[in-house]
């Protein structure tokens, strides 16, 4: 009898919004780095012609799909599209990555490893565990990294170094028990939040060590008004997680 299994169907997401200096080399790295999985691309009406450019990828490369959204609606919500999609078309492992080369697409493998091997049910790449580092961020930047950090760790109790770093494999699974319309965020913050919903659903959770560099080419999309509803959703799921129920 044999003792081989199915490899599990790996969707690699990645949000855009005016990606086009980035992402054409970027889907051949992810390719070259996970030459089996699917690529999704959700861009949110890129004025550059990033949507545009995926669609004509899409016609020469079955793995590569793009989900057009109306306009800006934010980093999380993108994600949360991607997930569904990973949900309703079967697959197995979905990763997330950005879209700027901050994430080494070289270290998706091990990711997605760390999930299918059954050690995880979350894979993170992480800049803040042994051998995890980060290149061409001023000390400001990594002061406040820190801080928001410590804070997740603490108010929402979670056992992570990094729990604000995009580069993650998920188990679809386990993404499909949570109700995506009771996230409070669609923007950033969903980088801690969707971590804490996942701890309450019984997770089990891994890192593995990158060195994450400062986006590439592009503008950054983070803002004054994204840091201050991030600091809010975190106050508001800490008094759930040391005040409200469990459910």
């Amino acid at each position: 009898m044999s003792n081989s299994r199915a490899e599990p169907r790996v969707l690699v997401v990645v949000a855009t919004y005016n990606e086009l200096e980035n992402l054409p080399r970027l889907v051949d790295a992810i390719q070259q780095a996970l030459p089996a999985a699917d690529l999704l691309v959700v861009d949110d009406n890129s004025p550059d012609g990033t949507g545009a450019w995926c669609d004509e990828r899409a016609t020469s490369d079955p793995r590569v799909s793009c989900l057009h959204r109306a306009g800006k609606l934010g980093l999380g919500s993108a994600t949360y599209d991607g997930f569904r999609h990973a949900i309703e078309h079967g697959y197995g492992i979905v990763v997330t990555t950005d879209a700027d080369w901050s994430h080494p697409p070289e270290r998706l493998p091990e990711l997605v490893r760390l999930v299918d091997s059954g050690e995880a049910d979350v894979a993170i790449g992480s800049r803040y565990c042994p051998g995890g580092k980060i290149e061409g961020w001023p000390l400001k930047r990594r002061v406040a990294s820190r801080m928001v950090n410590s804070a997740a760790r603490v108010m929402l109790r979670l056992p992570i170094g990094d729990c604000s770093g995009a580069f993650r494999a998920y188990r679809v699974g386990l993404l499909a028990r949570l109700d995506f319309s009771a996230v409070l965020t669609g923007g950033y913050a969903y980088l801690e939040e969707i971590l804490w919903r996942l701890k309450r659903e019984g997770a089990r959770f891994a890192e593995a060590p990158i060195t994450f560099t400062d986006r590439v080419a592009g503008q950054s999309k983070i803002n004054t008004g994204e840091a201050i509803t991030a600091l809010r959703v975190l106050a508001t799921l800490g008094r759930r997680e040391w005040l409200g129920p469990r459910r």
